[in-house]
């Protein structure tokens, strides 16, 4: 009846609704964002290509199946979610040498286009393509990091080129912003978890508890 539900609820709560994790939406478009990013400014036969894939991807997986463990393991969701972490830290450092290697220029915390894309709240990589061509591409300063980069360089470039490096540049750095946010989302989750886990324990815990409970009941 009425306590056999409420045992199993207490024994198995619920879990996997990852799908409704603020990070994890916010990963899956880091990733669906990354993903375009490579296809078009990175050789897809690159060792860069994959890797870059990859971290974005792990990040998603991991939010996911940690989600999903969490009704038996809270230290497997956690060790997961910092794997996801991980991921996403690595990515951000592409994304960074991305910029480097390529004489672009990185956004400054300042930069009123961070806060422009996390207000805007894109649900989808077209929305950010759509941000990144309506706004993104206009510097801080009117500059841009695509003709800095031919006048560094000496060369001459073109405008089809010059237009190409500037929205490769907002475009990366439009990622860095929305992995930016979901590792900050992650990193308050991890202390979350690791509050509960030395709070309440994990699955064992729990199931003593409910024994415990049923022998006194």
């Amino acid at each position: 009846g009425t306590f056999r539900r409420k045992e199993k609820e207490l024994l198995l709560p619920l879990h996997g609704g990852y799908r409704n994790l603020k990070s994890f939406q916010v990963a899956q478009l880091a990733y669906d964002v990354t993903v375009r990013f490579c296809d078009r400014y990175i050789n897809r036969y690159s060792r860069t290509h994959d890797q870059m894939v990859q971290a974005a991807r792990s990040g998603v997986q991991n939010i996911a199946e940690g989600s999903v463990a969490s009704g038996t393991s809270k230290k497997m969701e956690l060790k997961l979610t910092n794997v996801a972490k991980a991921s996403l830290e690595e990515l951000r450092l592409d994304y960074q040498d991305y910029l480097r290697h390529n004489g672009l220029k990185e956004w400054s915390h300042s930069d009123p286009r961070r806060r422009s894309l996390v207000d805007r709240r894109c649900r989808s990589a077209d929305e950010v393509a759509r941000w990144v061509r309506d706004y993104g591409v206009n510097g801080q300063d009117g500059q841009n990091g695509g003709i800095e980069e031919g006048r560094k360089s000496g060369r001459f470039i073109s405008s089809r080129e010059s237009m190409k490096s500037i929205q490769a540049a907002a475009t990366a750095n439009a990622a860095l912003v929305l992995i930016g946010v979901a590792i900050g989302l992650l990193t308050r989750q991890i202390k979350t978890l690791a509050r509960e886990f030395e709070e309440q324990g994990g699955f064992t815990e729990r199931l003593y508890r409910v024994r415990k409970r049923r022998r006194d009941f």
